[in-house]
């Protein structure tokens, strides 16, 4: 997960981020785990993701 997403991110690294955080969402979804901290973590990735792809201007 990547610490921190501004305004100013570098879409240069748009791809390997998307594709670590791709990977790490389906991880955690794998897990099936209910707990919060595990829909947190879900969530906060894919807010990342969405905000990478909207910011980059790249379609999925």
């Amino acid at each position: 997960m990547l610490n921190s997403l501004e305004s100013n991110y570098d879409c240069a690294n748009a791809g390997d981020d998307l594709h670590q955080l791709k990977q790490e969402l389906e991880s955690l979804r794998e897990q099936q785990a209910e707990d919060k901290e595990t829909q947190e973590s879900i969530n906060r990735l894919e807010n990342q993701i969405s905000f990478i792809l909207n910011k980059c201007d790249i379609n999925h």
